[in-house]
């Protein structure tokens, strides 16, 4: 078992180091839009969320601001992954932050959100181009 987590923390800090060189290497796209799959655990309703690269979207109390989408090229393993931040925003009570930091579409449990209410899941990364043709057809 220690092993195990010993392993799977050895790939998170070398998919961070691989990421973070692409980061300082690639500038973001700014048409980027993060795709996320969003679960409500109280009314049990899943929602799919687009957030553009640099703003903000709500969710139920939480503010979701993408900084980064990277998604590898056809021609390589599928993986898409986005550094993102998460502040509850409750009513009466001062914004605190949930999360900060890279989300994985191929593992979601690598870098998971912790939160009694809500789960978040990246799913993909795309751009306002794809994303409009998409929705038109």
């Amino acid at each position: 078992m220690i092993r195990h987590r010993r392993s799977l923390a050895a790939v998170a800090a070398a998919l961070g180091i691989a990421l973070a060189g692409a980061v300082g290497a690639a500038h973001a796209d700014p048409a980027a839009i993060v795709v996320l799959r969003a679960l409500d655990k109280i009314t049990a309703r899943v929602s799919i969320i687009e957030v553009p690269v640099g703003e903000t979207v709500e969710f139920g109390s939480l503010e979701i601001t993408a900084r980064y989408c990277d998604k590898r090229p056809p021609t390589e393993t599928p993986e898409s992954a986005a550094f993102i931040e998460v502040v509850e925003a409750k009513p009466g009570e001062a914004p605190a932050q949930r999360f900060s930091g890279w989300m994985f579409a191929s593992s979601p449990a690598l870098s998971a959100m912790d939160h009694p209410v809500y789960d978040l899941w990246v799913i993909d990364c795309t751009n306002a181009s794809s994303a409009e043709s998409g929705s038109s057809q």
